[in-house]
């Protein structure tokens, strides 16, 4: 996975321990995914980091929420 989505949510809140405090982990787990995990984000941070930064759930976990225009993934 592109860790692009990630670092731009970080630049969004201000760095990776006001990510991390606003989405409810810690600054480590955020460095580890950016810097060792190969799936990224997990599932069940991915619509917080949307929530608290606009970057979309599709941009952090393509193959989760894979891009949909007009109903039809793109």
């Amino acid at each position: 996975m592109s860790t692009e989505a990630l670092k731009r949510a970080c630049e969004l809140a201000g760095g990776q321990k006001p990510l991390a405090d606003r989405i409810g982990t810690t600054q480590s787990q955020v460095w580890y995914w950016l810097t060792r995990s190969k799936r990224g984000v997990p599932a069940e941070f991915v619509l917080p980091i949307e929530r608290e930064t606009g970057v979309s759930r599709s941009a952090l976990r393509p193959d989760l929420w894979p891009d949909v225009v007009d109903g039809v993934r793109a």
